[in-house]
C-alpha cells in the first residue's frame, strides 16, 4: 500500500509524493518535512501554519523537534476528526 502526501495552499497545491514503504517518524521528518515542508516555508515566508492528521508517524519527538527548529507552527487538531480534514473528502471522492 502506498502512502501519499500533498500540500494545499491558499491558491495553490504541491505535487503529490508517493511513499511506497511504511511511513515512520524518521521517514516523515527526512522526506516530507525536510524536503517538502521546508521548501513551502521558504516560499511562503515566516507565517506558516502546518496541519497534519495526528497519524502515528506525525507524533514522535523528532517530528516536533524538526517543526520547532524550522519555526513552523502546527495547527491544533483534534484526534479522530477526519471530517475536518479537507484531504479526506478527496479520498472519499476517489473511492480510497
Amino acid at each position: 500500500m502506498a502512502r501519499v502526501w500533498g500540500g494545499i495552499i491558499l491558491s495553490s497545491r504541491t505535487d503529490l509524493h508517493v511513499q511506497s514503504v511504511t511511513m515512520t517518524g524518521h521517514i516523515y521528518r527526512d522526506v516530507i518535512l525536510e524536503q517538502r515542508v521546508r521548501l513551502l516555508r521558504g516560499a511562503m515566508g515566516a507565517e506558516i501554519l502546518f496541519m497534519d492528521d495526528n497519524a502515528r508517524p506525525h507524533r514522535p519527538n523528532i517530528v516536533d523537534d524538526c517543526l520547532q527548529s524550522e519555526d513552523i507552527t502546527r495547527m491544533d487538531w483534534p484526534a479522530y476528526s477526519p471530517d475536518l480534514n479537507p484531504i479526506e473528502h478527496v479520498w472519499d471522492m476517489l473511492g480510497l
